[in-house]
């Protein structure tokens, strides 16, 4: 006897052309089922943790790659497209050793472009 398959709706993927903002708003939406409130929520909450672990990942401690990761997952699931790139070419650069100041310098620039857009939306 086979099991029965259902079907399973899979999350949006990020867009294949880059975005003009720093977030993208349709991928938030749709994360949010479209509820604003929550979408206010979660920007608020992610701001307030980019620049926690930004400043914990300052001296690149050992577990900066492990908060590079944890930023580029939370990143990803508002549409922060650019800060999720630039965390993972920091994860990258840690694991291979090379150009790490240089990458961490990318996140922090991604981030502050993010929070200025997050700023934004939040005073709208």
């Amino acid at each position: 006897m086979t099991p029965e398959l259902q079907r399973m709706d899979w999350m949006p993927s990020p867009p294949l052309a880059p975005i003009d903002s720093a977030l993208d708003l349709d991928h938030l939406s749709r994360m949010t089922l479209g509820d604003a409130e929550l979408e206010q929520e979660v920007l608020a909450m992610f701001a307030e943790q980019a620049v926690r672990l930004v400043a914990a990942m300052a001296g690149l401690p050992a577990e900066a790659g492990a908060l590079a990761h944890k930023l580029k997952g939370s990143a990803r699931g508002i549409g922060a497209f650019a800060v999720a790139d630039a965390a993972a070419s920091l994860e990258t650069a840690i694991q291979i050793g090379h150009n790490e100041r240089h990458a961490f310098a990318a996140l922090k620039e991604a981030v502050t472009e993010a929070r200025a857009a997050i700023e934004a939306i939040l005073k709208a």
